[in-house]
């Protein structure tokens, strides 16, 4: 009996496993039959993401250029003559006139030469009275033959001689007011006062090396800058023009950064272009004008210029929606819902935070707004088409 019921559970066993089996088999039916309900739920679980239509847009590249700032007018201010500093009319900074006064030099023995001048003239003027007084008085005698025409020649010639003395007189006295004179120093132009590096009581001479001070005219203030080479011919087939005045002319208006950061809000514009390269540099060298109404931009300052550059019909792109590879610029172009790596080439100056596109992109294709390392190639994507104001708002 034992043996029997032992067979009998072997038999339940087998029926068992075949039972099993069969479900199995039936499942890996079920589950085949229900693929294509499989296929609608793996595209429902599709990532969504935002891609735009390329278009073409009126671009404007601004290259950046370093610049350094000066005056109109930069003037030196020295003493022609020897002394010590008496007085300080100014301050270092202070807006001056032109004809104001800003320093006086104690210098005693100018006025001591003008006085002897006035002197010497009293002098010389006593001795032409003299010498006339001598003239008139010979001349009736030599009519009368009293006494020879020498006497007369000779009272003549001392009477010139006494005439060219007190001419030299006076101009000892003018050379001696024009030296008093410049014991006071005053503005030649229109500016603002420099550093004052001397102070009361200093010995400055008409052979000191440093200036007592320098005024500027800062009414308009240059922008010097520079380009290299190839920069200088491609701004000489950039602009229309068959001179370099005609080519200037067409130059758009230019921008200056101050060195916060902020935008000066008076537009200049490039007037000249020095006729060298320097050989050192390699580099030519331009000068913008800017109008200077508040005195905000002084000598000597440093500034960043920016010249524009418009592009009709540019393919543009935001930098948003490429990476870069080994050195390449790409771009994920969808067609059908399937992402391509798209290789393309952009100009190296860009508009803002936009690529200008030259090669790779049409107007119409569409292109993953916002790149991504998660994307692959030939990912499919629910594509999220963003409205063109949205994607091109900062070309606006």
């Amino acid at each position: 009996m034992k043996q029997g019921k032992y067979k009998l559970n072997n038999k339940n066993r087998y029926l068992s496993l075949v039972a099993g089996i069969t479900i199995s088999f039936l499942c890996s039916c079920g589950n085949h039959s229900t693929e294509p309900g499989t296929e609608t739920g793996a595209t429902d679980s599709t990532q969504t993401y935002p891609v735009f239509k390329v278009v073409s847009e009126t671009a404007t590249l601004k290259t950046d250029y370093p610049a350094s700032l000066q005056g109109e007018q930069n003037i030196e201010i020295r003493p022609n003559i020897d002394g010590y500093i008496e007085k300080i009319y100014v301050d270092e900074g202070a807006v001056v006139k032109k004809g104001q006064l800003l320093f006086r030099i104690s210098a005693p023995q100018y006025l001591q030469d003008v006085n002897n001048a006035t002197a010497a003239i009293s002098s010389a003027q006593a001795d032409v009275s003299t010498a006339e007084m001598q003239v008139k008085k010979t001349k009736p005698l030599v009519e009368k033959q009293i006494i020879s025409n020498y006497e007369l020649e000779s009272a003549e010639y001392t009477l010139q001689a006494r005439q060219a003395a007190l001419v030299q007189a006076r101009a000892n006295l003018a050379n001696a007011k024009t030296n008093l004179g410049y014991t006071k120093i005053t503005s030649p132009v229109d500016g603002v006062v420099g550093t004052i590096p001397f102070r009361l009581g200093s010995l400055v001479t008409s052979t000191t090396t440093m200036p007592l001070t320098t005024v500027s005219n800062i009414n308009k203030v240059y922008a010097y800058f520079s380009l290299n080479e190839k920069q200088l011919l491609d701004f000489s087939r950039q602009y229309q023009g068959s001179t370099l005045d005609a080519k200037l002319s067409h130059m758009p208006p230019v921008t200056l950064t101050l060195a916060d950061g902020s935008e000066y809000p008076e537009k200049g514009r490039v007037e000249t272009i020095a006729g060298l390269i320097n050989s050192q540099t390699g580099s030519a060298s331009f000068r913008a004008t800017f109008p200077n109404p508040v005195g905000l931009l002084r000598s000597g300052a440093s500034a960043t210029l920016e010249i524009p550059v418009t592009i009709e019909n540019a393919i543009v792109i935001p930098q948003r929606s490429t990476y870069e590879l080994q050195g390449k610029t790409f771009v994920y172009l969808v067609n059908n819902n399937k992402v391509i790596n798209t290789e393309i080439e952009v100009m190296k100056i860009a508009a803002g935070q936009y690529f200008v596109v030259t090669s790779g992109l049409k107007a119409g294709d569409t292109v993953v707004y916002e790149s991504t390392s998660a994307l692959q190639d030939s990912t499919v994507i629910k594509p999220d088409v963003q409205p063109e104001d949205k994607v091109y708002n900062g070309l606006k």
